[in-house]
């Protein structure tokens, strides 16, 4: 059974930092991608950023400059945010594409979700 574990998020005032964290465990074949979606007061779960297995990675425009995300380890992925907004409130879902086995096809699993807040 997969599992997307997330770490992280909270309240914070603008222009400040947080850190989340999203650890993928159980029967994993091969991980192609890892990132962030958010859905914020639109209901619209939009993608945040994204990292491959080649290292590639992609961030919605909004937060470009703003926001990093990283690997730790084949496993784990960290999104770093700085200059946080208000505008940036939302809940933020952790997303792995992958595959359990060499036989099965590639599916996306979800974190539950961890609310990241900026309000002063």
């Amino acid at each position: 059974q997969v599992q997307l574990v997330e770490s992280g998020g909270g309240l914070v005032q603008p222009g400040g930092s947080l850190r989340l964290s999203c650890a993928a465990s159980g029967s994993i074949f091969r991980i192609n991608s890892m990132g962030w979606y958010r859905l914020g007061s639109g209901n619209e779960r939009e993608l945040v950023a994204r990292i491959t297995s080649e290292g590639i990675t992609n961030y919605a425009e909004s937060v470009k400059g703003r926001f990093s995300i990283s690997r730790d380890n084949a496993k784990k992925v960290d999104l770093q945010m700085y200059g946080l907004r208000p505008e940036d409130t939302a809940v933020y879902y952790c997303h792995s594409n992958l595959k359990v086995s060499l036989a099965t096809p590639e599916k996306d699993y979800w974190g539950q979700g961890t609310q990241v807040t900026v309000s002063s």
